[in-house]
């Protein structure tokens, strides 16, 4: 009965710089602005559980639209963990996603649990790494969006986006490109979007994500480009394997797999162009 002791609440902005400390912690390496940047994305749909005034457990439900939302920075402090404590804030953030399809990255000894609670598997997604190495190109196509975004830009990408993500998350896209000491590349062809990438600073390296892009040959210019200046730091990119030529491509780049995932759902695989997903853009909210 211990579980009925438990208070779940909104997470404050402040908090969620905590629940990325754990994660540090976890060994999730997250980014720097990651903080600001995730709460965002959705300032309602973060929870902690808290025990007698001591957060105990973490988790976010990040909702997008009516019909998708994605879960995750799930974590229990280790001395909490079989208490309970865990699955009563995970009830309650599936509450909060009302009907929406859910969507998580699960970790692999988990997923029977998960599946418990009504998630389906589909599909691994992989963390690749690499020390950053750049290959000297010129390529007109690719342009660096800066702070000053145009509207119609913004659009354009974000439209773009859409083919790649189950809901239209064009808030959290815009401050997401134009973070402090990220980049993001956008790759034209015949004056058309088709590909793009951001890229933003963590506590170790960097991470590449969302890698979107038509296909691998655009996919690769792209990621040869991302490590322009940033050599010999470590670079991470998240590839879902259901994307051969994504796997493919961070083989060629001599990335090696670090750890792994379960992207699991609710509802079903969402109607997305998955031969277009080079790099998911995060664990944490899809």
């Amino acid at each position: 009965m211990t579980e009925l002791k438990l208070l779940i609440r909104n997470m404050t902005a402040d908090e969620l710089v905590l629940a990325l400390k754990w994660a540090l912690a976890e060994g999730w390496n997250p980014g720097l602005n990651d903080a600001a940047l995730f709460y965002r994305a959705d300032p309602n749909g973060f929870f902690v559980g808290e025990l007698e005034g001591e957060i105990v457990a973490v988790g976010s439900a990040v909702t997008y639209g009516k019909d998708f939302a994605f879960c995750g920075l799930y974590i229990v402090a280790p001395e909490h963990r079989g208490k309970g404590y865990g699955l009563a804030l995970t009830k309650h953030r599936l509450a909060y996603c009302g009907e929406r399809n859910v969507g998580i990255d699960g970790v692999l000894e988990n997923v029977e649990i998960y599946q418990r609670i009504g998630y389906q598997p589909y599909y691994q997604n992989r963390r690749y790494q690499k020390l950053a190495s750049y290959r000297s190109q010129s390529i007109e196509a690719i342009t660096v969006l800066d702070n000053n975004v145009s509207s119609t830009e913004l659009n354009t990408i974000n439209l773009y986006d859409r083919q790649c993500f189950p809901a239209n998350r064009e808030t959290f896209l815009k401050a997401w490109m134009t973070q402090s000491d990220g980049l993001t590349l956008v790759y034209r062809s015949e004056g058309k979007i088709s590909g793009y990438l951001v890229r933003r600073p963590c506590i170790e390296g960097y991470k590449v994500g969302p890698l979107f892009a038509d296909n691998a040959d655009i996919a690769g210019v792209l990621l040869n480009q991302a490590q322009s200046g940033i050599e010999g730091e470590t670079l991470i990119l998240d590839v879902p394997e259901n994307n051969p030529a994504a796997v493919a491509l961070a083989e060629r780049e001599d990335m090696q797999v670090v750890f792994a995932t379960v992207r699991m759902y609710q509802k079903g695989m969402p109607n997305i162009d998955n031969g277009k997903i080079f790099g998911i853009t995060t664990f944490e909210l899809g």
